[in-house]
């Protein structure tokens, strides 16, 4: 297996020490592989897992044509286009109960949701609109041709792929495969990303603070947001600022998991030593990234091929840590899961209400709140945008995305922002 290098460096707008968010995001997907192995699960222990296989349906679904409506069926070659009509009532049909025999001229059958359209039947009236009179039900004019009927096929038809593979498994498609009597699916092996914080400042929860210390917050937000993405995730804990500490941390990650996430120790400080640790054991893409919050990012890999564990080394600040992983971690490891296609996160343009501070230069990601306005949507920022200040994240549904090239953003100028409200 080529280098990551090798295989990135002669590419456009490569610079591993400033690199703008779209090329950084576009290499690590370039880089970054599905993981191999699979395995058979029941249907209900599927939910978030991505399917190995197609998913063939071995019938049409609907089976047949049924009323999608309580009503009546009826043939609307009887019905009379400009008033009303008086049909016999010459039975029932109630889902899971059909009416036998086929319907003649002049009659009708009253028909519940789901219930199988009669032969010799088209359409349905709603109930709502037809009139009972004794045995006879009059029908108003200006009813359509198979109006309300869902036709057998009409959602899968037989032999034709219901589920493709790829596909992350999500409660609509657990319902999908148990309308079609599937019990058991081929699903990827659940991915093992390894997660460590390093710092000696950092306390562990349920331990006094001593001056200087800060508990340890960003093993929590990774340990949720990779629990939410459907990953094992796996914590290691605190690695103190040592480098042989750090190896060792390392070479266990590697040796667990398909990907290594650590928080801190990727700036230019005298202790930060992530970024010399990667190229000693392993290799690094990139380490700066145009933006903010989050410039110190790295990317890389420890081992070689798929002995090895590709890395993020994310930024220490808590913001920072939220906003790398959703704007690189987040569809690299989706990809890595054999999710495709792979959907970014949903980006709209929105009047802003207050007003931003921004340097041109680099792309920005500030917390926001999208909220309505008599019907038209806007965002405001959350206060404070300190890449560490947590509580910007906590009131935040979404971010705003101000471009590189762009400048103060006033009052009312639209903005991009991407919401991720059930992501975080």
């Amino acid at each position: 297996m080529s280098s990551l290098l090798e295989r990135i460096s002669c590419t456009d707008g490569y610079d591993p020490e400033s690199l703008s968010v779209a090329r950084a995001r576009q290499i690590v997907l370039d880089l970054v592989e599905p993981v191999a192995g699979s395995e058979r699960l029941f249907v209900r222990n599927a939910l978030g897992r991505v399917l190995t296989e197609d998913v063939i349906s071995t019938a049409n679904v609907p089976g047949h044509d049924n009323s999608a409506m309580d009503g009546y069926a009826v043939r609307f070659a009887d019905l009379d286009a400009t008033g009303e009509t008086a049909l016999s009532l010459a039975g029932s049909a109630f889902a899971g109960r059909t009416f036998a025999g086929s319907l003649g001229p002049g009659q009708c059958v009253r028909i519940m949701t789901g219930g199988v359209i009669p032969q010799g039947a088209d359409t349905v009236v709603i109930q709502e609109a037809a009139r009972a009179e004794g045995e006879r039900i009059v029908v108003p004019p200006k009813q359509r041709q198979g109006q309300h009927v869902r036709h057998a096929g009409e959602d899968l038809r037989a032999g034709a792929p219901a589920i493709h593979a790829g596909k992350l498994l999500r409660p609509a498609e657990l319902g999908l495969l148990a309308s079609l009597g599937v019990a058991e699916v081929s699903v990827k092996r659940r991915l093992r990303v390894a997660f460590f914080s390093t710092g000696d400042e950092l306390c562990s929860l349920g331990t006094p603070l001593k001056e200087g210390e800060v508990y340890d917050s960003n093993r929590y937000t990774l340990y949720g947001m990779l629990t939410r993405l459907g990953c094992e995730a796996i914590d290691l804990g605190v690695v103190r600022d040592e480098p042989a500490a750090l190896e060792a941390a390392f070479q266990r990650a590697a040796t667990q998991a398909d990907a290594i996430l650590t928080s801190g120790g990727v700036s230019v400080g005298e202790a930060d030593f992530i970024r010399g640790l990667m190229e000693k054991l392993g290799e690094v893409a990139f380490w700066k990234i145009a933006m903010r919050p989050g410039r110190p990012m790295a990317f890389g890999r420890i081992g070689e091929g798929r002995e090895g564990a590709f890395l993020f080394g994310l930024p220490g600040n808590p913001v920072a840590v939220m906003v790398t992983f959703y704007q690189f971690v987040r569809e690299a490891l989706l990809k890595m899961m054999g999710v495709s296609p792979i959907e970014a996160l949903p980006q709209f343009r929105v009047p802003c209400v207050t007003a931003l501070k921004k340097r041109p230069g680099r792309s920005e990601f500030q917390r926001g709140m999208l909220f309505s306005d008599n019907g038209e949507w806007k965002v405001r920022a959350t206060g404070s945008q300190g890449s560490g200040i947590l509580s910007s994240m906590s009131e935040a549904n979404c971010f705003i995305v101000i471009e590189p090239e762009r400048g103060n953003v006033e009052p009312g100028d639209p903005v991009n922002v991407q919401f991720f409200d059930g992501l975080v």
